[in-house]
């Protein structure tokens, strides 16, 4: 059997899998003609951000799984899947310890101004210090948008090591721990927040969820990190609450193709980071680990993941 993998993962997952008796296809170009080539015989993919078309998927008769490396699977054409009876499967929590920590780290950036004191230093500039304002965040009000392994790491961290307040805004979430308090109107827990930090899933309802109308009701001064996912938020927006001063400042893992040559990208009051969220080492093992045993659960044990997130087999008209 083989299995195309069309990005680059941790050798512990190619490991596996050549020990499973399956071959790793590993590509060299997310280019369609190319990728249709190395599909066409496989049995498996594991994909990560590039996830898997339909043009792709049809080109593949073989195919009987895709394995999503990570937790996101919206760029996998799941109506195309469920029709040739593929099943999608991801890898979610895999990679949220190490989410949760840069989510940390570019809070704690944004509201000393790290970066730019960091140039400010190279060049001598003495008068820095003394005309920026930076923002402590030990015991005050955070706002967590989304509770999944994620939110609930960046959660637990800030009240327990910051002792701050935690509130969590997350629709789809059936409880919330004690020690945390549920908010049901983003605008009015953006209203009391100092940190807003957000780890959702993008999905129709939560596209541009951060919009003109939320950051109108943010508390002067907040600051605000975004590693979850770009459609989440209004970039135009942002960009007017950062420049008027309604925010502090914004630390931002994931950001449209263009923002690094606009507006927030010429900001010293904003951090940008190329979405590093679960580029550490560890998290890489476990992820591509993870990966592996989803696919291997197919195609090798005859049984569904527990992480399949489509219906396959299913048609729709």
């Amino acid at each position: 059997m083989k299995c195309l993998v069309t990005q680059p993962i941790h050798e512990s997952g190619l490991a596996k899998l050549r020990l499973a008796g399956i071959e790793p296809i590993v590509a060299r170009t997310t280019q369609a003609e190319a990728l249709r080539d190395l599909i066409a015989d496989c049995d498996g993919v594991i994909t990560r951000n590039f996830g898997l078309p339909a043009n792709l998927i049809s080109a593949a008769p073989r195919l009987r799984v895709i394995s999503v490396h990570g937790a996101g699977h919206e760029q996998v054409d799941k109506p195309a899947a469920d029709k040739a009876g593929i099943i999608v499967c991801n890898a979610p929590g895999a990679n949220a310890r190490s989410v949760s920590e840069l989510t940390i780290g570019l809070a704690l950036a944004a509201a000393r101004l790290i970066l730019p004191a960091d140039r400010a230093a190279r060049l001598h500039d003495e008068g820095f210090r003394d005309r920026s304002l930076t923002r402590e965040l030990f015991g005050k009000n955070a706002l967590v948008v989304g509770w999944g392994a994620t939110g609930k790491g960046v959660g637990k961290i800030l009240r327990d090591s910051f002792d701050m307040a935690v509130t969590v805004y997350s629709p789809r979430s059936p409880e919330i721990e004690s020690g945390f308090h549920r908010g049901t109107d983003l605008g009015k827990a953006a209203a009391q927040a100092d940190l807003i930090s957000l780890h959702t899933n993008l999905r129709p309802e939560t596209r541009h969820l951060v919009s003109t109308e939320i950051l109108d009701c943010v508390k002067p001064g907040a600051i605000f990190v975004n590693v979850a996912r770009a459609g989440l938020v209004d970039e135009e927006a942002l960009v007017q609450a950062l420049q008027t001063g309604k925010l502090h400042s914004a630390a931002l893992d994931v950001y449209s193709d263009m923002a690094p040559e606009g507006p927030l990208g010429q900001m010293d009051n904003v951090i940008l980071t190329p979405h590093l969220g679960g580029a550490t080492e560890e998290s890489m093992i476990r992820v591509a680990d993870m990966a592996v045993e989803n696919l291997l659960d197919v195609l090798c044990r005859n049984q569904r993941p527990e992480a399949t997130v489509n219906n396959p087999g299913s048609t729709q008209e």
